[in-house]
């Protein structure tokens, strides 16, 4: 029985291949100005709703996806903000 050997590849292209890794270390993220930040007044008895269910999916998506604790989180969507030129308040 013979053993396994990985599988060798030569590159040819090096210039494509570094735009190709430079590429893979983008990242892209969009926040929607339309989007509802802070929900309107449900109308009912209680304190009010202070963010809309998707500002906080937001934030718990780019937790989970970066694994970060909350307050790092807040940080972070706070200077993303920034850079997007919107001043919402960040969940906290």
């Amino acid at each position: 029985m013979s053993s396994w050997t990985p599988t060798r590849y030569k590159t040819t292209n090096w210039s494509s291949y570094n735009s190709a890794l430079k590429r893979r270390g983008s990242l892209t993220i969009w926040f929607d100005p339309s989007m509802i930040w802070s929900p309107p007044p449900s109308g009912k008895r209680g304190r009010q709703q202070a963010y809309s269910d998707a500002a906080i999916q937001a934030c718990l998506t780019l937790k989970v996806q970066f694994g970060m604790p909350l307050r790092q989180v807040t940080g972070f969507v706070e200077s993303l903000l920034g850079l997007a030129g919107l001043d919402w308040a960040v969940p906290d």
